[in-house]
């Protein structure tokens, strides 16, 4: 059996208190003090968390925007120095081999941030498209997992202090004064300990905030100081049980539970990511003809309507006596303070309002249809 793999912020949180567990081959922090008390601390205030787990990949060169284009599903010309989209990466049956951010960090270089767990299968599949690309000698891709490390500070009162952390103007991407001034999805640089990180105005929790991107050696320096620049605002250590709960809320789909190879960003509910007129990508033809035909299921969110244990994946959903479907993310939600999940079911039943039953410890309990997300700030 392999070892876990460890992030650079490991020493950080045994000091803190972290409980760690596995998690896709990684030993990381599950919770600090509860999961409830980090993740309504992120709604109210500020949170950090460690995402060094994350792969980093770099496309460069005068092939890469058209490289991209040709393996990913949103349309890359979009982006303008310093912007950074959301994207899939589909197999030829339209199936999510990855979902991932986008950054162009310059006209001609391009910053991946791929899952965790897909980290090993993304490289391999860009290097063997990379391979067969009529690009390719105009492209240079280098995986930089190993190289870098990231963080995430998330939350409404971190755009009060972050200025304290990232000083004066931005020196690439973006061109801003400060990094409270980058808007959504706009990634700047700046100067620590004499080498480049970058900043994006992005995050995976539904509140404002922003991901920090930076060599390894330098990301326990960055995480301390900006627990130290939050303190004031009530800042705490956030572990992967929250940031679990709190995209739930939001409805951010989690690879292996929303999207895997056999479900595609259609059915998914991601078609808006799905850039059709761009011209021919992978797995273009097999979601034009779901677009066009329809799908067999579809992605769902729904609140229990009545007092149970949380909703889990894998969990039975029942429409009129009949099995229907399966939860794929189900929890407690500590803002609503009812079980909530995400699951698939047959196109006609994602109509807000309907009916539903999921089976909990061999109990059916009812729940209802809401519309996306089913957290919305007051």
């Amino acid at each position: 059996m392999n070892p876990l793999k460890r992030t650079p912020l490991f020493a950080a949180h045994q000091k803190l208190g972290g409980k760690l567990i596995e998690f896709g081959g990684w030993e990381m922090p599950v919770q600090y003090s509860s999961i409830v008390d980090e993740h309504l601390c992120v709604r109210r205030a500020a949170g950090v968390f460690d995402i060094c787990h994350m792969g980093e990949a770099l496309v460069t060169g005068p092939g890469a925007e058209a490289f991209l284009n040709e393996t990913l599903t949103n349309d890359v010309r979009k982006l303008t120095v310093g912007l950074g989209q959301y994207s899939q990466m589909c197999n030829e049956h339209g199936g999510t081999v990855d979902d991932l951010y986008v950054y162009r960090l310059a006209p001609m270089e391009f910053l991946l941030i791929i899952n965790a767990s897909r980290i090993d299968i993304d490289v391999a599949t860009l290097q063997e498209r990379l391979c067969a690309s009529p690009h390719r000698s105009g492209v240079i891709f280098e995986n930089a997992s190993d190289r870098l490390g990231a963080i995430a500070i998330q939350g409404p009162r971190v755009a009060g202090f972050i200025d304290q952390l990232f000083l004066g103007p931005s020196l690439a991407g973006t061109v801003v004064n400060a990094a409270s001034e980058l808007k959504k999805n706009q990634i700047g640089a700046w100067n620590w300990a004499g080498q480049r990180i970058w900043v994006a105005r992005t995050g995976y929790t539904g509140e404002d905030g922003f991901e920090v991107v930076a060599p390894a050696a330098l990301v326990e320096d960055i995480w301390f100081k900006a627990l130290a620049a939050g303190h004031t605002a009530c800042i705490q250590p956030i572990g992967l049980g929250a940031r679990d709960t709190l995209r739930t809320e939001v409805c951010y789909p989690l690879y292996g539970h929303e999207l895997d190879e056999q479900t595609s960003p259609i059915e998914a509910g991601l078609g808006f990511f799905v850039s059709f007129d761009k011209g021919d990508f992978v797995g273009r033809t097999a979601l034009l003809e779901q677009k066009t035909d329809g799908t067999k299921k579809k992605s769902v969110a729904f609140k229990m309507a009545e007092k149970s244990a949380p909703p889990r994946p894998g969990y039975a959903i029942f429409s009129g006596g009949q099995k229907v479907g399966d939860v794929v993310s189900g929890t407690q939600s500590p803002s609503l303070n009812l079980g909530i999940g995400l699951g698939y079911v047959p196109p006609e039943l994602v109509v807000s309002g309907t009916k539903l039953e999921i089976e909990i410890r061999g109990r059916r309990f009812a729940a209802e249809v809401v519309k996306k997300p089913i957290y919305r700030k007051a």
